[in-house]
């Protein structure tokens, strides 16, 4: 039977082998604390008397934490747990169907993913495999049609509440701007399918390594997995997972705009030896000639379009292994 798990031992066997390597990246991770993100309930928007005090606390979150969990905000379980069930569905077919873009997989060219093409050590590996799906390719993903119909509401959904935490966070700063309704429209935002494959060596790599995300914010739909982890406080803490709720965090482009008022926060995904991870990730994105700059005056930033960000960001990737994202802006 062709197996539906990416070759990572066979294409990394070079990592593997090399014995100064292996001793260099042993026990990458260190035993952190759980704890639960801060946790938002979206109904209480639609009261009066608790409105304001909701986009107070979402903006709290947003600095203090940069990542919170929301519940109430208006996409049900079912559609949720849909999503889930199509995409297993999908990251069961065999490896080479996914690798080679089979037709009934009709994505982009590069949608599919997975690993670390360019790891030069254990700990650069990403042990996990993606659909990154531009949103304007999902009327296009051939004849699938249940993944296809699914991945479309969900996105409109999601968009929806994307639009509206944006507004919020930029209310909170004093600011109405049209900047998320004009540029960040469904041509230019992503869903990304994620499946975190069992892992024999779960204390050497990363599900996925230390970044932070290169959009505006970012919405997570977990299962009861686990495994993702934040920098809270100079240490690295792991999430408690509860898949009942929706996981929001700030991305760079938030961060710049912001002027370092919201906080993108440096997290990760760690392996597991005995259960695999899904995960549904939207990104809330502009058109690449957006130009970001700050609300606030004095910029920590300079000016940049999004497409330059995200073109130094492969480079980087490319090149060093890792991304190194706004300090390249600053002032």
């Amino acid at each position: 039977m062709e197996s539906f798990d990416p070759p990572f031992q066979e294409f990394y066997k070079k990592l593997f082998d090399d014995e100064v390597t292996i001793k260099n990246d042993t026990n990458v991770l260190d035993v952190v604390e759980e704890r639960e993100l801060p946790l938002i309930d979206l109904s209480r928007l639609n009261i009066e008397q608790e409105e304001e005090i909701c986009k107070r606390e979402i903006a709290k979150a947003s600095q203090e934490w940069g990542f919170f969990q929301v519940i109430n905000h208006g996409i049900s379980s079912q559609l949720l747990e849909k999503m889930r069930y199509e995409q297993v569905k999908v990251f069961k077919r065999p490896f080479q169907d996914k690798a080679n873009g089979h037709p009934d997989l009709n994505f982009s060219a590069g949608s599919y993913r997975w690993g670390t093409p360019s790891a030069n050590c254990l700990r650069q590996i990403a042990w996990s495999e993606a659909f990154h799906v531009p949103l304007a390719d999902i009327s296009t993903t051939g004849d699938l049609s249940t993944l296809r119909t699914t991945m479309k509401l969900l996105a409109t959904k999601i968009s929806d509440l994307a639009q509206k935490l944006s507004e919020i966070l930029a209310e909170q700063l004093g600011h109405k701007s049209d900047l998320f309704k004009e540029k960040c429209s469904p041509t230019s935002c992503y869903l990304r399918m994620n499946r975190y494959p069992v892992c024999p060596i779960s204390s050497q790599v990363f599900g996925l390594m230390p970044h932070t995300d290169s959009d505006f914010l970012t919405i997570l739909y977990q299962d009861q997995i686990g495994g993702l982890q934040l920098v809270k406080d100079g240490k690295w803490i792991t999430v408690k997972p509860n898949p009942k709720t929706l996981i929001i965090n700030i991305g760079d482009l938030f961060q710049a705009w912001s002027n370092d008022v919201y906080k993108s926060v440096e997290h990760r995904v760690v392996t597991n030896k005995h259960v695999e991870r899904f995960s549904t990730a939207y990104f809330f994105c502009p058109s690449y000639e957006t130009m970001i700059q700050s609300c606030i005056e004095n910029s920590v930033y300079r000016r940049f379009s999004f497409g330059e960000f995200r073109q130094h960001v492969q480079d980087d990737v490319n090149m060093l292994g890792y991304k190194i994202g706004l300090p390249r802006y600053i002032m």
